[in-house]
Order: C-alpha cells, then sequence, then structure tokens
C-alpha cells in the first residue's frame, strides 16, 4: 500500500512539472532538427536563394553568379531586368554564356561565346586592357547601343572599372556575331576560334541576344581570377543589404496567385 501511494505521488509531482523545464531537461539533439534548419535557412545569402529560385545549378557557377549579382546590386544598371554572365573558367566547347531575366526569374540564353585570340586556346587564362594585347577583359560592363560593323550587327560595351576594363570601348571590345563561334568549328578543331578580345557569339544568336541585352544592362565577365579581385573596386564594397530585392520578388509571386 504504502509503495503504490509513493507512485502515485510521483506521477502528480511530474505532471507539475512545466512544460519549459522539461523541453530543457531532453537530451542534446532530441527534437532538434527543426530550428536547426530555421537557423540553416536565415543564414542563407540572397544570391544562394535566388539560385536556386532560379533553377541555375547546371546552368551557371555558384560564384560567377554571386559576384555577378554584388555588381548588379551596386551598380544598379538602367536596364535592371536583364543580366548577362559569362563565365571562363569554363572551356570554350562549353556554353560560357548565360543571359537571365531577373524579372521573372529565369535563362532566356544558355550559349558558346569566344574568348581573345591571346587569352588562350581552348580556356581563357590571360586577360587584359591594353590596347594590341588581342585578350579579352574581365569584370562588370554596361551594355550600350548597336552598330552594322565589320563584323555584322554589333553592340557596344562599355568597362566600368578603372585599370581592368575602362578600354574595351577604345579597343572595340564589342559583342558580335562570328562563323568561328558554332558547334560546327568545334566539331573540326576541338575548340572555338578566337577574337580580338570580343564576346563573340554564334551569327543565329547574334541578333536575339543583342537585343535582349543593349542599351543598359549588365554583363559581368567571370574567370575566377586572383588578380582581378584582388584589384576590383566593385567586389571589394560589403555587398549591399539584399532584402529589397528578395522582398520584390516575393511581392511579385504573391501577387502572380491572385490573377
Amino acid at each position: 500500500m504504502r509503495s503504490m501511494i509513493l507512485v502515485l505521488l510521483t506521477c502528480v509531482l511530474v505532471s507539475y512539472i512545466p512544460k519549459k523545464t522539461r523541453e530543457l531537461s531532453q537530451p542534446v539533439g532530441t527534437n532538434t532538427k527543426p530550428s536547426v534548419e530555421i537557423n540553416v535557412n536565415n543564414k542563407r545569402s540572397t544570391a544562394s536563394i535566388l539560385f536556386d529560385k532560379m533553377e541555375l545549378k547546371g546552368v551557371l557557377n555558384f560564384d560567377a553568379f554571386s559576384q555577378a549579382l554584388q555588381g548588379y546590386q551596386q551598380l544598379n544598371p538602367s536596364k535592371t531586368n536583364i543580366m548577362t554572365v559569362i563565365d571562363f573558367t569554363l572551356p570554350s566547347t562549353e556554353k560560357r554564356m548565360v543571359v537571365l531575366d531577373m524579372e521573372n526569374e529565369k535563362v532566356l540564353f544558355h550559349n558558346i561565346v569566344s574568348h581573345g585570340k591571346n587569352s588562350g586556346d581552348k580556356y581563357a587564362r590571360s586577360f587584359s586592357n591594353k590596347h594590341g594585347s588581342l585578350q579579352s577583359s574581365l569584370g562588370f560592363y554596361l551594355t550600350e547601343g548597336t552598330y552594322q560593323g565589320g563584323n555584322g550587327y554589333s553592340l557596344v560595351l562599355n568597362g566600368l572599372e578603372k585599370g581592368i576594363n575602362d578600354q574595351a570601348k577604345a579597343r572595340a571590345v564589342v559583342i558580335h556575331g562570328a562563323d568561328y563561334c558554332s558547334e560546327s568549328f568545334i566539331k573540326s578543331t576541338g575548340r572555338l576560334g578566337r577574337s580580338y578580345g570580343c564576346p563573340a557569339l554564334p551569327r543565329t544568336l547574334t541578333k536575339p541576344i543583342i537585343n535582349t541585352i543593349k542599351n543598359g544592362s549588365l554583363v559581368y565577365i567571370y574567370a575566377d581570377n586572383e588578380q582581378y579581385i584582388a584589384n576590383s573596386s566593385i567586389l571589394k564594397k560589403q555587398p549591399l543589404e539584399t532584402k529589397s530585392l528578395l522582398a520584390h520578388h516575393e511581392e511579385v509571386d504573391s501577387l502572380s496567385t491572385l490573377n
């Protein structure tokens, strides 16, 4: 009888232990997974969130996208709905150019692009801002107007980084079409042909791409180059607060559900 009373008293006392106290007394690791997941999500960068939302895995290098997004936020191009990234860490046989619709969060173009003759053969490894170098230049550009030149329909590029690509316009580094930028050229030589420093496109894509990105959109040419990263004043700056960008995307998403 005495043992029965003790058991009943113990049950009553346990039932009065505050819930929070019991939660704190749980062994480490018990039912903690949801809170860990929340913490991880809170630490995700804007670049990471947009990268996933735009389904860019397998299409674009994350570091290239992240750096391009940093410039996009700082430079505030007049044509904000379009951003272009060229990834020169890839060989010229692969699709290295990606044109992004930032407003609708989708890929518009994913295609091959040539690099400068003296930047390398299959890979672009050397870069220059000097006249006569025949090399590609890294960094951020704004697109300007179009013209009809020796290479046909072409797009003027304005290099935004002093000492890195600010001589692009004077060097006539523009986006244009070229016969040597084609899958057939790759099949016959094992790589794309090379330009005098211009990002050259397949003839069939020249006009649609140029018409999409012309007049004030941002172009970023990436190569995971330590010298460029060390000297770029844009990448040296702290990333801007990016909540407004995500808020805009979330607002568009929420409004679209009402239609």
